[in-house]
């Protein structure tokens, strides 16, 4: 009698002639109807920007806030001063081998150097992703405890169509919940709701979406009020990506760490900022998810630094890594001072601090020979970008 066979691994045959997809397959198959017609390079695009020993220079700022930058060594804030500015970031040679993303500002996708090479090219030359700040800034949110909302949504699909065309591959959205101001439930939904419904238009127009969500260094709160709300924080997050379909291969996250508040008598070592920040993530983050790239949030250069050393002293489910601004530029705005005969010095001095957290992230930092300015704070009370 011969032998009915249902099904057969080698071929993958089901009863009826049907064929039976292996598991990568029909796992492809859910990401592609996740992600759209991008799916396979948004996941690309992120497991570049989180590979081993590299993490993202962030260099978004708005011309405001990069207006304060240069005015803290006596230069105007004009387009030419914040071009000669950002190319000494851009053209840096060798920052390829620990910077795999750079956050533009949109001045800066379209700007070129001032031999005409684009940027955008310049850091592709160097195997750093190009990325795009797409948020529209803060403004207070009404019915709620003297909070904020992040705007940007409207008009945001055509914006991220026109940031693929100029090659930008990754966008970051930036909105954030304050302790001392509750936080309230609606400032919080409001947050992960916007982060959700950017995330979710970012990947289809082909930009891997950075959810960020800060948790404001402000406040006299110890380091359990920060978990609490920050473990409230990314449930909520993670909610309203899932029910806007956003595929979490495809994502980036850029968390504050969980420390006490700025204000706190007491500071918090970075072994116990390591066991917190980790705990929450863990708790709430999905394997899914390729890579964790912490924000400084005003932390010292060395402190930032250490703090992720002591997350990568054992493996993780992600890549935990860094995309800093403040605690990766402030060392080169101090040596260059707006003079081109320091230009070469403030590139040296970019070069160190982003060895030292490509280290951090390969968990081998150890903080020697780092000098008193570097060890000094960047916290600034109500700091707007």
């Amino acid at each position: 009698m011969a032998t009915v066979k249902l099904s057969s691994p080698a071929t993958g045959l089901l009863a009826g002639g049907r064929t039976r997809r292996s598991a990568p397959a029909r796992r492809a198959t859910v990401i592609r109807a996740a992600a759209g017609s991008y799916a396979d390079e948004l996941v690309s695009t992120a497991k570049s920007v989180a590979s081993p020993g590299r993490g993202i220079l962030a260099i978004d700022e708005s011309n405001a806030t990069c207006g304060k930058r240069l005015s803290s060594i006596g230069l105007d804030n004009t387009e030419a001063n914040r071009q000669a500015y950002r190319q000494l970031l851009l053209t840096t040679a060798g920052l390829g081998e620990y910077i795999s993303g750079a956050i533009l500002f949109e001045e800066t996708l379209y700007q070129s150097t001032t031999d005409g090479k684009k940027f955008v090219d310049c850091l592709k030359d160097q195997n750093i992703m190009p990325g795009i700040k797409v948020d529209k800034g803060l403004v207070p949110l009404p019915g709620s405890n003297n909070e904020s909302w992040c705007q940007g949504l409207d008009g945001l699909a055509s914006r991220c169509a026109e940031y693929y065309k100029q090659g930008a591959r990754f966008a970051k959205w930036r909105t954030v919940v304050s302790i001392p101001c509750g936080p309230s439930a609606l400032a919080v939904k409001e947050a992960a709701w916007g982060l959700a419904r950017y995330a979710a238009i970012a990947q289809d127009n082909g930009l891997v979406p950075i959810v960020e969500p800060e948790i404001l260094l402000d406040g006299d709160h110890g380091i359990d009020r920060t978990l609490e709300v920050a473990e409230k924080v990314w449930s909520e997050v993670f909610f309203y990506l899932a029910q806007n379909n956003v595929l979490f291969e495809g994502i980036l996250l850029k968390p504050s760490m969980v420390t006490p508040g700025a204000e706190h008598k007491e500071k918090a070592s970075p072994e116990t900022i390591a066991k917190y920040t980790l705990t929450m993530l863990r708790r709430r983050v999905p394997p899914a998810v390729p890579g964790i790239m912490f924000l400084s949030g005003g932390q010292s250069e060395v402190e930032a630094t250490l703090n992720l050393n002591a997350m990568n002293q054992s493996p993780n489910p992600w890549h935990v890594s860094f995309s800093y601004a403040r605690a990766l530029q402030n060392s080169v705005l101090k040596t260059w001072q707006g003079r081109p005969e320091n230009m070469e010095a403030a590139q040296k001095a970019l070069l160190v601090r982003a060895k030292a957290n490509s280290l951090a992230q390969l968990g081998r930092y150890t903080g020697e020979g780092e000098s008193d300015d570097a060890k000094k704070g960047m916290f600034q009370k109500g700091y707007t970008y």
